[in-house]
């Protein structure tokens, strides 16, 4: 069970990512202890050791299980978890938490999940559940949740902090008042979604930016596009190794997810694109109804678990996500 032999990125902070990871968000749908814990036993067989979790997962006791269970030496792993919405006000005991459900001497990197607080617990499942999150300027901030996080940086507990779903004016926001800078921020991205505004700034303050939902959530959405489909069979894989080694080879760490075994080792499989297939890719998006998101969690009242895009940061069209201008 050696590692896949793939780059790994440096982070702001000296520490490095491995530049593909298995995402282990189980959608909307039921799912068991047991399915969890087996795709992370098949994915280390095949060579994962970045595995990217959150509270709101649901399924952090059961990515530890399965890394614990490997025999693998702690060190050769890369362990993600993020914050709750509803544990913006309680930073301490809630990473005590997820520290103790993973039951690994250390995480690599701990992540502000989303940056809106909420009164409750957030069902991942459901984007039009009745609304709980707190308005920007509530207690708590993310700007203060930040500063709450920024104390747990430790060696014997967790390596690297960072953040998810942050815009250019959150990110604004929060660098204008925080200590310490991010060393990730954790996005939709694809090639319908490339966000290059977002990464030229990250780039610039020094914040890796990450992919999450790279290849969307259908199975047949990308591999329907001639663009991407032409690119698998002009270098003999499928439609999924081009699009995550696109990301990858821009210097972007992408969490792909999948439990059918095929398709986890293909996913870690990365295949080298030339500068023309890789700029053929990154204009897809420039298409007519092309630039859009990807994923369900956005609500019939133009917002994201009760933020409205203005506050994210978020320029919204009707289908999709625009750049931000």
């Amino acid at each position: 069970m050696s590692a896949a032999k793939i780059p790994s990125f440096k982070l702001n902070d000296g520490t490095t990512i491995p530049s593909v990871g298995m995402g282990c968000y189980m959608g909307s749908r039921a799912f068991t202890g047991q399915q969890v814990y087996d795709m992370c036993q098949k994915a280390i067989q095949f060579g994962y050791r970045h595995f990217d979790t959150a509270t709101g997962y649901g399924n952090e006791q059961q990515v530890g299980d399965a890394i614990r269970d490997s025999g693998i030496p702690r060190e050769q792993f890369y362990i993600t978890t993020k914050l709750a919405n509803g544990d913006h006000h309680r930073v301490r005991e809630a990473f005590d938490e997820s520290f103790k459900r993973l039951n690994v001497s250390y995480i690599d990197l701990y992540l502000l999940h989303w940056p809106q607080a909420s009164a409750g617990d957030v069902d991942f499942s459901e984007i039009n559940a009745p609304n709980m999150a707190l308005t920007p300027n509530e207690h708590p901030t993310f700007v203060e949740t930040w500063k709450e996080i920024e104390k747990l940086v430790e060696p014997a507990k967790v390596r690297s902090i960072g953040v998810s779903n942050f815009s250019i004016k959150t990110l604004e926001e929060l660098l204008s008042q925080c200590s310490v800078v991010p060393a990730v921020n954790q996005v939709e991205l694809h090639p319908c979604l490339p966000q290059a505004d977002l990464k030229l700034y990250c780039d610039s303050k020094g914040i890796l930016l990450t992919a999450y939902s790279p290849l969307g959530r259908s199975k047949t959405f990308f591999a329907e596009q001639p663009v991407i489909s032409g690119l698998a069979k002009k270098y003999q894989c499928t439609w999924s190794q081009i699009i995550i080694s696109w990301a990858v080879q821009q210097g972007i760490p992408t969490i792909p997810k999948s439990e059918n075994e095929g398709r986890m080792l293909a996913n870690i499989t990365l295949v080298e694109l030339s500068k023309e297939d890789m700029q053929e890719i990154g204009v897809l998006h420039l298409d007519p109804g092309m630039h859009k998101s990807l994923v369900d969690f956005h609500a019939d009242d133009g917002s994201v678990y009760g933020w409205k895009y203005s506050w994210l940061g978020w320029n919204m069209t009707k289908g999709g996500v625009v750049p931000q201008t």
